[in-house]
């Protein structure tokens, strides 16, 4: 299916706004890159009000990491840690924060949005310990957030998809937190960049094969480490006994077909799997929040937490 007109507009747009002399992202520098996010995120529209927002700095390894809690009611059925998008490199809590606004007024749930540490500065394993910090510190907090022991989502996109396989596989390996749902939207889960959907040329949109392998370069330079599941959720030989997962790929994108392996995977482990290629869609789809394509995205996903909110509810009867 061809990309979808709406999304077509918005690339044509996107062309005629640019700057003809501007660099594309591989060639830029991590600071340079860093104001490309800033751009989007102010086409998002207005942010959903919170009965509370909270701002929370915890101590992690060598450091700290901010969160930014939004309560969209007095009694959110469940908390959603959510790791932004960006490579690893770029991407923060303010540039996600009206998205992160739209997925809690939608679910009803609190979301806990992370501003892990970000690349080069801070190469891998950081950004993946500091979510895992930030979902340690979730569950130790569920009675001042939600006021009970509500269930506990991770979810991300794209990088952030990366985190939440990550930190779902540590919680299973180091006996918890335990997480009810992991939402992976178009997720990064493998350093391998001669899939069919890295070379075909209809993919080269938004997110291209080249800025993914800037993007690798800057979070785990050592090709060795890219093998390591924490760096790569594909490369795990045991995918038994994770959380249930939601798994988003986007039919235009060159992250398609690792997302879908490891939807694959999972399933062939015996984890239940709910599992869309949205097609016509490109990669970022589901943070477009003024292109119809995320409006479809976000159904999905808050119906699917619904879901479990729902089951939960009816067990603690």
């Amino acid at each position: 299916m061809a990309l979808d007109p709406q999304t077509t507009m918005f690339i044509q747009m996107m062309a005629e706004g640019a700057d003809p002399d501007a660099k594309p992202l591989h060639e830029m520098s991590p600071e340079e890159a860093r104001g490309f996010g800033g751009a989007l995120a102010e086409m998002a529209g207005p942010a959903p009000p919170m009965a509370r927002v909270e701002e929370h700095t915890i101590d992690v390894d060598d450091g700290s990491c901010s969160l930014r809690v939004l309560v969209p009611n007095d009694s959110p059925p469940g908390v959603i840690v959510y790791f932004h998008g960006g490579g690893w490199v770029i991407g923060s809590i303010d540039e996600t924060d009206t998205m992160a606004r739209k997925l809690a007024e939608r679910t009803s749930c609190a979301v806990v949005n992370v501003e892990y540490r970000l690349a080069p500065e801070h190469r891998y394993p950081t950004a993946a310990d500091d979510c895992y910090a930030a979902l340690e510190w979730t569950a130790a907090h569920l009675q001042e957030i939600a006021g009970a022991d509500v269930p506990v989502f991770v979810a991300g996109d794209s990088a952030g998809g990366n985190l939440s396989a990550v930190v779902a596989r540590r919680a299973r390996d180091r006996g918890g937190p335990e997480i009810a749902l992991q939402v992976l939207i178009y997720p990064v889960t493998d350093a391998d960049f001669d899939r069919p959907s890295y070379v075909d040329p209809e993919n080269e949109l938004l997110l291209t094969r080249d800025a993914m392998i800037w993007f690798w370069d800057h979070y785990v330079p050592d090709p060795a480490q890219r093998t390591e599941p924490d760096a790569s959720p594909l490369q795990a030989d045991d995918l038994t006994g994770l959380p249930p997962a939601v798994v988003l790929t986007a039919e235009h994108d060159v992250l398609r077909d690792e997302g879908e392996e490891y939807a694959r995977r999972l399933e062939e482990a015996g984890v239940p799997v709910n599992f869309q290629r949205h097609k016509g869609q490109m990669h970022a789809f589901f943070t477009l929040l003024m292109l119809p394509g995320s409006e479809r995205g976000f159904q999905h996903v808050v119906k699917a937490i619904r879901a479990v909110v729902v089951k939960q509810l009816a067990a603690a009867k």
